[in-house]
């Protein structure tokens, strides 16, 4: 009954036997699969059969496939936008589809489980974890958008992820690498941070996923206890007054925001006794059997609830009914329709402005000047997230492009942290050209980006920023350069830059509205590894 209670994250991309030990040895449930498990779709969907015949039965395969920062699997899947391009189309029908579109792809690579969507609503405190992964800062949208995209993931066979629970979009450290503080009131989050969350409960959806910050207003204890740890927030809040009968699932538990509070086994055994159905250990499998062995022991010894871990049980087992076929289809393919979804998102969603104006930018460039296009090298990333097959060869990418739109573009491809070479290259390219547009790839997160940026604005007249990955950037600018928020960096979101550029769209000429929200932040520590 414990393994019930085990998600587990393991390296390579074959079933090792020591992978298959792992699982035979904890009796996890529970697979998460990431970026390293998937070299290609035939080979990934041959290693979860080989894992699932090595041991016997049948797992509950999750994978979080939110859209754009965050897609493990490189093949068989549409890419799209993250979910602040949507927010800001604000079309529901978009989101159904989105869900719709996942839930096909996703099932047909043998996912049961996506962890998404994010229902984390944004608010004045900068957030460097959630960011673009948010639908927006308008409570009631986010749970629209969220609750039509849940219910066509789910009618199409693949359960939904509501997280995460009780909110952190106004979170100021990514609990990635430390343990956030997060002063929301009560009034607060019934007002905001809940809405989506009901929303969720309410159309039905499959799974919720906590949060890892400590809460003071929430959890009505004397210390400082994470939500992961907390009665109150855990049982009291979600599973009590929202009335949440589903699956409950912690964060990962080896995440930095714990590590100072115990081993991840102490975690295990306080998460479960918050009233978790499911632990994530998303990478270590000592760690995994140490919380084996420590929620075994809290049981027998009575510290943990037997009837709650068989009630855990019962949800865990619902959950997994009906699921005897692991792929829908013997080929793993993307929708027809995906992309031209994507692109659509990308297109609506994408922002712009002048820095310290609010003017807009349409067809800024012309095919008539010398054009220096200053672009990050994204293919780095591969090794961390999934890279579109694309963009894999930066240059050839962002040259395909622009020769599409008839300019002749003179493209030098940096490093994501461009070394005083790289920048001085830019920047000398950018000088024997008659217009230049820099792709600027967070200059929040990385120093060297921000160097370049403002070294560029000193000294280049006609110049354009297009800001990818995070909803902020045009703080920095101290003139008033013409800038894009594309809320992301994939192929659809790249493509609806340069097209808004070159004004080769007339949909692209009518105004978009207001400046992006939340252009400001505090120096915060960052994460790019999802």
């Amino acid at each position: 009954m414990v393994g019930h209670q085990l998600m587990l994250g393991v390296p390579g991309d074959r079933p090792l036997p020591e992978i298959v030990r792992l699982f035979q040895e904890t009796q996890a449930v529970g697979l998460i699969v990431f970026r390293r498990n998937f070299k290609s779709a035939p080979a990934f969907c041959t290693w979860l059969s080989q894992l699932e015949d090595a041991l016997g039965r049948r797992l509950l395969v999750s994978v979080d496939h939110e859209g754009g920062r965050v897609i493990h699997l490189q093949e068989g899947v549409t890419f799209f936008p993250d979910n602040l391009a949507l927010g800001w189309t604000a079309n529901m029908d978009y989101a159904r589809r989105q869900g719709e579109i996942e839930a096909a792809e996703l099932r047909r690579l043998g996912i049961d489980l996506n962890l998404a969507p994010t229902l984390d609503v944004l608010t004045a405190s900068y957030s460097p974890n959630i960011g673009i992964r948010s639908y927006g800062n308008d409570a009631a949208l986010t749970a629209r958008l969220g609750t039509a995209r849940i219910q066509s993931m789910q009618a199409g066979g693949l359960s939904a992820c509501a997280k995460h629970f009780p909110g952190q979009g106004q979170s100021p450290l990514d609990a990635h690498l430390d343990l956030p503080i997060l002063p929301t009131t009560k009034k607060e989050f019934e007002s905001i941070h809940a809405v989506p969350f009901k929303a969720a409960i309410a159309a039905g959806v499959d799974t919720v996923m906590t949060s890892h910050p400590v809460y003071p207003h929430l959890n009505n204890e004397p210390e400082m206890v994470p939500a992961t740890f907390s009665r109150a927030i855990v049982t009291g809040l979600l599973r009590e007054a929202l009335g949440f009968k589903g699956v409950i699932l912690s964060d990962d538990l080896e995440m930095g925001a714990l590590k100072k509070l115990g081993t991840v086994g102490d975690s295990a055994v306080r998460a479960v006794a918050a009233g978790h159905d499911m632990v994530l250990i998303c990478s270590d499998g000592e760690a995994a059997r140490d919380a084996a062995k420590k929620l075994t022991q809290a049981y027998q010894d009575q510290k943990l609830s037997l009837e709650e871990l068989k009630a855990s049980c019962r949800r865990i087992e619902s959950l997994m009914a009906g699921r005897d076929k692991r792929f829908h289809e013997a080929c793993a393919k993307p929708e027809p329709e995906g992309e031209s979804l994507a692109q659509a998102i990308a297109q609506e969603g994408i922002r712009r402005g002048h820095a310290q104006s609010g003017e807009l930018l349409s067809g800024w460039f012309s095919a008539e000047k010398r054009t220096a296009v200053i672009y990050p090298k994204i293919s780095l990333l591969n090794d961390r997230i999934a890279v579109e097959t694309a963009m894999l060869d930066d240059e050839f990418f962002i040259e395909k492009l622009f020769q599409k739109d008839g300019f002749k573009a003179q493209i030098k491809c940096i490093a994501l942290d461009p070394s005083e070479q790289e920048q001085a290259g830019a920047l000398a390219l950018a000088q024997n050209a008659g217009q230049t547009l820099f792709f600027c790839f967070d200059p929040h997160l990385y120093p060297a980006s921000r160097k370049l940026l403002e070294n560029l604005e000193r000294r280049i007249p006609w110049l354009a920023v297009v800001f990818l990955r995070d909803s902020f950037g045009a703080d920095l600018l101290m003139r008033k350069t013409p800038y894009l928020y594309t809320f992301g960096f994939r192929t659809v979101q790249i493509r609806a830059a340069v097209v808004l550029l070159t004004g080769q769209n007339s949909y692209l000429n009518k105004s978009f509205g207001s400046k992006p929200p939340l252009l400001t932040t505090q120096d915060s520590r960052l994460t790019i590894d999802e």
